[in-house]
């Protein structure tokens, strides 16, 4: 008899056991062990756009590729919320991603594989951190998303600080122009980041912090602005080392940059 109740009471707990596990109230871990970064594709990286969406970072399709979209919504993310800004998914940026969104995987993931151009998850909707998120801004204008803006200005600053203010919204509106030109990618982080297309990305000071100025010459470069007169190049007759920029037809020259079509 004693041996009865024992082997129940053993057969009870290892019931309870199994039940408290399997339970859909109990925690689960988010994202994987894996470092996410820049090339990255999978369920971590959907994990990662989504909850830059729900915060009001992310305006970019959720796919699944990690790319200069999701990088630079990564990194506002890292700056806003005393991050190392490094633009690397690493344990301590994505403890605060879990704990500044909500992730419903099962509803996300089904948008996913119907194959949904999926851009609304969180948002206006379901904002999401409170103020101390600090999502992006509401005057955003149409078509561009606030990395697109951050990322020009980061190439302005680079590229054309010190020059006049209408030579800094000149090379805002060259990247416009590149864009809207069918010789060039059709996205601004495409453009920036085409192999040589500028010394800013080469030499490293893309990543300076731009000033307002520069943030100010991309706004009105998109809106419609362009002292470029429609150019799709520019150069410093002083640093210039390529002898084929210098065959390009010249339209003018503002500070010490030459504007070419």
């Amino acid at each position: 008899m004693k041996y009865a109740t024992w082997s129940k009471m053993v057969i009870v707990v290892f019931l309870c056991s199994i039940a408290i596990t399997a339970s859909p109230g109990v925690k689960t871990e988010a994202f994987t062990n894996q470092v996410i970064q820049k090339g990255a594709v999978g369920d971590d990286v959907i994990e990662l756009q989504a909850r830059l969406q729900y915060l009001g970072y992310y305006h970019g399709k959720i796919d699944g590729v990690f790319g200069w979209g999701t990088y630079w919504a990564l990194r506002n993310f890292q700056n806003n919320f005393g991050l190392k800004v490094d633009g690397l998914a690493g344990e301590s940026t994505k403890a605060k991603l879990v704990k500044a969104s909500k992730y419903d995987k099962q509803y996300v993931k089904g948008q996913v594989n119907k194959g949904k151009n999926f851009t609304y998850y969180g948002g206006k909707g379901k904002q999401g951190g409170g103020a101390a998120s600090k999502p992006t801004a509401v005057n955003t204008p149409a078509g561009f998303s606030q990395n697109d803006i951050q990322l020009m200005a980061n190439a302005v600053h680079g590229e054309a600080r010190g020059e006049p203010y209408e030579g800094q919204v000149a090379v805002a509106a060259v990247i416009l122009n590149r864009v809207n030109s069918p010789s060039f990618p059709n996205t601004v982080s495409g453009v920036i980041f085409e192999p040589g297309a500028f010394t800013a990305v080469a030499d490293g000071q893309i990543w300076l912090e731009p000033n307002e100025t520069s943030k100010k010459a991309v706004l009105d470069a998109i809106n419609g602005w362009d002292p470029s007169s429609n150019a799709l190049y520019y150069f410093n007759p002083d640093t210039a080392t390529s002898a084929w920029i210098w065959s390009r037809p010249q339209i003018k020259k503002i500070g010490k940059h030459i504007f070419c079509s």
